[in-house]
């Protein structure tokens, strides 16, 4: 299970193709919704690929805001949710917070995610809100050296 940061464009069209799959087509976002102004390379956010035998498989990005990393596009294609490969991307994005020197993350997890963001030290922080159409939650990391 290898994870890299994003730095050439055809990386990033693979970004979003496993975006679009998992987000739009399996859960039925919007297109329209899903991709924005920070989905370039110009540094706005940071973005990542997780692979799976030298596939990618998952994606997500960092962005700085208001003084806290952000994890958002976090997902894995449907055949490979059972590796771990969600750790791997959160523990990714926590690790660039920590070289861009900071210390509190957090992130708006779809509300079935919850439980699995707990177990990785998040701390629900809101009650649900929709967003992009769908159920989340806010939920908040405090960044120690592991």
């Amino acid at each position: 299970m290898d994870s890299k940061k994003i730095t050439v464009a055809d990386d990033l069209d693979l970004a979003f193709a496993i975006r679009k799959e998992v987000f739009v087509e399996e859960q039925g976002y919007r297109l329209e919704d899903e991709f924005d102004e920070f989905d370039t390379l110009d540094g706005q956010a940071e973005h990542i690929l997780v692979f799976h035998n030298d596939q990618p498989v998952g994606t997500g990005r960092l962005r700085i805001v208001e003084d806290l990393g952000k994890l958002e596009r976090i997902c894995i294609l449907e055949p490979y949710r059972k590796f771990g490969l969600g750790k791997t991307i959160i523990k990714t994005l926590e690790e660039i917070a920590r070289e861009k020197a900071i210390s509190r993350v957090k992130l708006h997890g779809q509300t079935q995610a919850e439980g699995f963001y707990q177990k990785l030290g998040y701390r629900t922080s809101s009650d649900v809100f929709i967003e992009d159409g769908g159920p989340h939650i806010l939920m908040i990391k405090e960044l120690v050296n592991e």
